[in-house]
Order: C-alpha cells, then structure tokens, then sequence
C-alpha cells in the first residue's frame, strides 16, 4: 500500500537556536533596569510616571491595532514593551503625559506595525518616535531647561549642551568616572553610563545582540573623535568624553543592534556601526543638533538593506560536465 506523507515546506530561517522573541524581549528589558532604575533614584516620581506610561501605552497602542486590523494578539511577546522601555530611556521625566502618547504612537504604530508588524520594520521604532518628537518638539529634549526645576547633587548641566555653546573649556567639571557612575544629566535611562555597559555585555553575552554592531559603533565615536580632538583639541572633545554622555550608549547596545533595521552579515554590521559612530560625532561637533545619536542611527538603518547585500564570496569551485 502506498504511504503518503506531508511535505511541509517553510521559508527561512531554516536554523532555530530555540530563543523566542518574548524571552529576548524580557532578557533586554533586564539589562536596561539599572540605568533606569538610576534615572528613577535621580528623578523620582515623575520618571516612575513616564516610565510606567511609556510602556504601557506602548502596550496599548499594539493591541488596539491588532484589534482593528483583526491580527492575533502580539503583545504577549513582549516587544511592544521593549519599545516603550527604550523609549522612555531617551526621555526626560518632565515631558508631558500628552508627548509620551504620541511618541508611544509614532514607535508602536508608525515605527512598527504598518510595515507588519515585528521583523518588518526598516527604523528603529523608539529612535523614529524621539526623532520626530525632536523635529516638532525640540524642547522636550532641551534637558538644562526641562530640569532646571530639579534640586541634583551634581552639576544641572547637561554635557554635549555645555560642549556645543562654550566649548572644551567649560567641560572641565564633567570627569569620566562622574559620567560612567551617572552623574550627569539626560534621558531617563541614558545617563548611567556604566549600568548600561552592564546592561549591553549581558545581552551581548547572551547572544541576544551582536558585538560587532556594538564594538564597530563605539569604534567608530571614538575614532572619529579623537581625530576631532587631535586636529583641534582646544575646539573639539575627546573620544572618552563622546562614549560617555548623550545617547551613545544607549544606542550602542539598545538601538543599533535592533534585529529589523541592522544587518545580519559580517561586514555589513562593521560597516554599520561604524559609519553610524562616525555620523554621530560629526552631527555633534559640525552639525545643528546637540547629540546626533538618533539621526545616524536612523540614517543607517536606511542603508542597511544595501549593506546586507555585502556577502562573503562563495567557497569552492565550478566544475563542467562533459
């Protein structure tokens, strides 16, 4: 008798290290609580608030358009949290309640989900939300004045403004191990410089993100900075002042290792992280905008699809048949 079985054919990957996307959505959500638990301790209340609202109106936006798009419910995978969370790292605790929605908006359904939802986004969500709130609403994100209200045990300034308008003279106060322990001023969870280098290993080490985007980002800040500074040093910051203030850690191993807007290949995501390093550095110290972090970053994920078609060259050799 004839034994006719079930072909079933699926599309790729064919290779499963059998993660899923809620475990890394948790995992990262884990690394990102102690720089965020520090802008709280900083803060206070209204960080809790704007941390809390983030996420879950983030939450609420994603099953709202499942529900008008008639999709399964997604936010059990945890994704739409980890936009929220990443999201309310660059935020600073004053913006309003009204911001935070519209943000949230802009990253969960605008970011995301008109292209399909996760794996089809070619922007970072969080970094799409803040660049646009950046473009229509450049106070929010003007820390010396959204903080001026508040009463720190450290200077008010916020490092990259001091930088921008009086220079390398006036950033003498700012030293490294002031900024890696956090105290600085700027997002929510983008000033703890060392929690988030904990944060980014752990991830890394997991293998939930790639150390070559990492690595290849804060080579490419570095680089380019001191090139800055070695031209004209009493103009330009050095490399360690640029890895340690604004977004360049938190981009470093939160937004530029996103798995839908990065590269999958080898020298692809060298080519990424590098060039978005460079770009950072050269908004910040030749641009318009204080800390060019989100715009390089957005500007690559735009490259991406090109730098992917980067491919190792085929092994082997061709033989002919007679």
């Amino acid at each position: 008798m004839f034994n006719q079985k079930k072909f079933i054919v699926s599309h790729a990957p064919f290779w499963h290290d059998g993660t899923s996307i809620n475990q890394r959505s948790y995992h990262t959500i884990f690394a990102a609580i102690p720089a965020i638990l520090l802008g709280i301790v900083h803060y206070g209340i209204p960080a809790v608030g704007v941390v809390c609202l983030t996420i879950s109106s983030a939450i609420l936006w994603e099953l709202a358009f499942n529900k008008i798009a008639k999709r399964p419910v997604s936010i059990g995978d945890g994704n739409a949290a980890v936009i929220g969370a990443v999201f309310a790292m660059l935020l600073p605790p004053t913006i309003p309640w009204w911001g935070v929605i519209i943000g949230t908006f802009i990253a969960v359904i605008i970011g995301k989900q008109i292209f399909g939802g996760i794996g089809g986004n070619p922007l970072n969500p969080a970094g799409l939300a803040v660049a646009i709130m950046m473009l229509s609403w450049g106070g929010f994100f003007d820390f010396n004045q959204a903080l001026v209200n508040y009463e720190l045990n450290f200077s008010m300034a916020y490092p990259l403004h001091t930088l921008k308008n009086f220079g390398v003279s006036a950033i003498g106060d700012f030293h490294a191990l002031d900024l890696l322990m956090g105290k600085q001023v700027g997002g929510i969870g983008a000033t703890f410089g060392l929690g988030l280098i904990l944060g980014g290993l752990y991830l890394i080490i997991r293998g939930f993100i790639r150390w070559e985007i990492s690595l290849s980002f804060l080579a490419g800040v570095a680089l380019t900075a001191f090139i800055f500074n070695v031209s004209a040093p009493e103009k330009y910051a050095g490399a360690g002042f640029h890895l340690l203030t604004g977004y360049t850690l938190v981009a470093a191993f939160f937004l530029a290792p996103e798995d839908s807007s990065s590269p999958v290949n080898f020298l692809p995501m060298l080519i990424y992280g590098l060039g978005a390093g460079v770009l950072t550095v050269l908004i910040r110290n030749i641009g318009a905008y204080v800390d060019g972090t989100i715009f390089a970053i957005l500007f690559m994920n735009i490259v991406n699809p090109l730098l992917d078609k980067i491919r190792p060259k085929a092994t082997g050799k061709v033989t002919q048949h007679a």
